[in-house]
């Protein structure tokens, strides 16, 4: 049959949308893109924040509107989370966030038999262990995801994923190091090690390793390959971790510590397990043993009781740890989450007005991260020209390995690391020259 999958949200579904691609080809259908003619289409839901719902809601009606004919099967975060609003959007086949190969079942049994409506079990209640799928994905691209991890036991109060992927599982180390030998011979040049929560890999095995126990492995199975790391909580940052990843010579310095507020009132009532000055912590220590490391950041402006003098205090601690770059947010409400039901909850007026104060700030650290890398030489890995074609002359993008996007003019550098002699900044990206 042909099918065509859409993926809305984080690095985990699009990893588990390439998964399902490649089990897919591997049964013998036909991938297509999502715009054309098929018999199947599958959405891949997101549900981060009230906007994420609504795009979900708005991308399934419009493949039921335009293939009322095809198969449409649903998974994800938002079928998890609601899976009956789905239900009654036309969805053939509703599953959630776990049981990829048995969604994908359904599916081709449903196309056969026009029977069944798939079932999703109860997250927080989820016994199975970390669900091993193929990691990758299909030809043309020139970084892999490596899911190692899912679940989250955090429960802030104002996201709704716990919910959604349940406990913690883990991948174990032999099956991530053989998944990781396989992306090399397949030809990748960079991983993304990648999970839901990957600072608590390693919990529900309880054998004491922990996320640098992984990494240290990963990157000794593959040394020609860059090793890139997902988002990480603060408390991942110690002396030990900082001084065993700077060992490890195709670990990019690239780390996003989730902040979401730089003010201790607002953090502890979100329930995170930090404070500024551990966070602030944890970026003296990794610019103590990396050099000139990016660190990046998410930011939550306008969460339930931020006064503005909480607000001023998450700026000036946003200019002391000096970030390379920001994702910056409006609170979104999220029914069934504590923090939907606190007191004082701003406008999107003022949400909005602090995003653009934030922006602002973020904006000034960018450009004076970018420009210290004027006149330097950075190894970049070529991704595509700046017209999006995986082949051809002209200008072409890539990332160096502190993820910072570099363009330089050549031909044909598709999967190619060039060293680049950096001669500008162009915005939010570095301009240079290929060696």
């Amino acid at each position: 049959m042909r099918f065509a999958i859409y993926t809305l949200g984080c690095k985990v579904n699009q990893y588990e949308t390439q998964a399902m691609e490649t089990l897919l080809t591997r049964r013998g259908h036909q991938m297509v893109p999502f715009e054309d003619a098929a018999d199947v289409y599958l959405v891949n839901t997101c549900s981060v924040t009230a906007v994420s719902d609504k795009k979900c809601r708005n991308i399934i009606r419009r493949t039921r509107r335009e293939h009322p004919e095809a198969v449409l099967g649903v998974c994800g975060c938002y079928s998890q989370h609601a899976p009956e609003v789905v239900r009654e959007l036309g969805v053939d086949i509703v599953s959630g966030t776990g049981q990829r190969q048995e969604f994908l079942r359904q599916v081709e049994q449903f196309a056969l038999t026009r029977r069944g409506e798939g079932s999703v079990d109860d997250a927080l209640r989820r016994k199975d262990p970390f669900e091993v799928l193929p990691a990758g994905g299909l030809t043309g691209r020139t970084r892999a995801m490596l899911k190692v991890e899912d679940g989250c036991q955090n429960f802030c109060t104002y996201c709704i994923i716990p919910f959604t992927r349940g406990p913690v599982r883990s991948e174990s180390i032999d099956v991530a190091v053989e998944q990781a030998k396989g992306l090399a011979e397949a030809g990748f040049r960079e991983i993304v090690v990648t999970g839901i929560e990957i600072s608590s890999w390693g919990k529900d095995l309880k054998n004491g390793q922990t996320l640098i126990d992984l990494l240290e492995a990963v990157c000794a199975a593959v040394p020609e390959l860059r090793i890139r790391l997902g988002s990480l909580e603060p408390r991942t940052i110690t002396e030990e971790f900082c001084r065993r990843a700077a060992a490890l010579p195709n670990l990019c310095p690239h780390f996003h510590l989730s902040l979401q507020s730089g003010c201790d009132a607002t953090l502890a009532r979100m329930h995170r397990r930090y404070d500024s000055a551990r966070f602030l912590e944890s970026c003296a220590l990794l610019r103590r043993y990396f050099d000139r490391p990016a660190i990046t950041t998410d930011l939550i402006c306008g969460f339930p009781g931020e006064t503005e003098a909480e607000f001023v205090q998450t700026l000036e601690m946003i200019r002391q740890a000096a970030f390379s770059s920001m994702h910056i947010f409006p609170y979104s409400r999220r029914p069934g989450t504590k923090a939907d039901a606190l007191p004082d909850q701003l406008s999107r007026e003022e949400k909005d007005e602090r995003c653009r104060r934030a922006a602002a700030v973020a904006e000034e650290m960018e450009q004076a991260y970018l420009n210290q890398w004027v006149g330097e030489t950075l190894p970049v890995l070529f991704e595509e020209t700046t017209e999006g074609q995986p082949s051809g002359s002209g200008t072409w993008r890539g990332h160096a390995p502190n993820y910072v996007q570099v363009c330089a003019q050549w031909e044909n550098l598709h999967n190619v690391l060039k060293n680049v002699k950096i001669t500008g900044v162009k915005g939010s990206a570095l301009t240079g020259e290929v060696l």
